[in-house]
Order: C-alpha cells, then structure tokens, then sequence
C-alpha cells in the first residue's frame, strides 16, 4: 500500500502543492493524511492515525523532509521507527537520495538514504549552534553599547512601598493594587518580594 503525509504550519495555509505532488506519485486520495500545524514533533492527529495504517512493506511518500518535521533529531528516531520497525519504505519527493527502496543495479536504498539524513542533521545542529553564538554576540555588543535587551522595565510607582504596606494591612485588595500600580500581578510579586528581602536585610543584626 501506498500512503502519502502533507504537513502545512497553520490553518490557513495551502497544502494543495503537496497534495498535487502526492497524487502525481499515484496516491489515493483516501490514504494521504494532512496535519495543519507545527512541525516541532510528530504528535499530531493525522500523522498517528498513519502510523496505525501503516504495515510491512507499505511505502510512505512525502514531499519535502520538512513536511515530515522539523527536527532533525526526532525526524531520525522517526525513520528509525519507520523503516526498522514498521519496516516501510520510505520516499521524499524533492530529495532523491532520500528513498529507501532497494534498488538491485546500484546502492541507493536504506543505507545511503540514513547517510544523508545523518548529514543533514549535522549540519542542522551545527546551524543551531551557530545561531545561538551569534545571538549572544549580539546581546553582548548590544549591553556594551548601553542598548536593553528584552522587554522595558515597567516603572515603579514613588508610592510603591506604601501601596504595599496598605495592601499588607488589608486595606485594599490584590486587584486594587495591581490597577494604581499599573503593574501586572506577577511583576507587582516580583517588585513586593524585593523590598520583603529589603526589609528582611536590614533587620538582621550586623554580626562583624
């Protein structure tokens, strides 16, 4: 049997270009299976009610890797899973190299389609690796130049400390002083158990 996976990222996303490469292959429409989300990991719906379908020597066709996913180390456990246990065929559409089928006249099959899976998520981790170095390269040149990173610091209230205390007394609610210090609840937290940790420093005795 023959089944086909097309993958878009969201909703409103065209899968018709994958779905038209797949009918080309001589795929049923009734055994392709379509996911419209995230290509982070493999669980979602369409693509575990294929596994279920899935049987010896069934060929599974996909259109670009990346329409299997998008994580080089899952997508390997996948074809691990795939073609040792399910024991399946596997064919990526764009990348030729990528097809397990046995071919008796050259070596093109299991092996050389592992090979290039390997290679590529090689050189996908090490992209990974370069990004996050050249991200805090970034983040360090912009602290030298006085640039903040992240998101602005929410001001503090001149009053802050007695819309504290008047909230400890239990004058005025949680929500009362979230609204006149115009901070969000966990930040108002944050801010109280820094001048709670204040307050606890200054009444330890100096032991020196």
């Amino acid at each position: 049997m023959v089944y086909g996976y097309a993958r878009v990222s969201s909703t409103d996303q065209n899968d018709e270009r994958q779905l038209i490469a797949l009918q080309e292959m001589q795929v049923e429409v009734k055994h392709i299976f379509v996911d419209k989300q995230s290509g982070k990991d493999f669980q979602r719906p369409a693509y575990q009610r294929m596994l279920k379908k899935l049987k010896p020597g069934d060929l599974l066709v996909v259109q670009s890797i990346d329409r299997l996913g998008r994580d080089y180390t899952e997508i390997l456990e996948q074809w691990r899973m795939l073609t040792r246990e399910k024991k399946i065929d596997i064919s990526i559409l764009d990348m030729p190299l990528l097809d397990t089928r046995r071919n008796e006249q050259d070596l093109i099959g299991t092996f050389v389609a592992d090979l290039v899976l390997q290679i590529l998520s090689f050189v996908a981790q090490k992209e990974r690796e370069s990004i996050r170095i050249r991200q805090a390269q970034g983040i360090a040149a912009a602290k030298k130049r006085g640039i903040h990173m992240g998101r602005p610091c929410i001001p503090q209230p001149e009053n802050f400390e007695k819309l504290i205390a008047t909230w400890r007394a239990g004058k005025i609610s949680m929500d009362e002083a979230i609204a006149q210090s115009g901070m969000s609840r966990s930040t108002l937290y944050r801010r109280f158990k820094r001048i709670h940790q204040k307050y606890e420093d200054n009444r330890t005795p100096n032991n020196t």
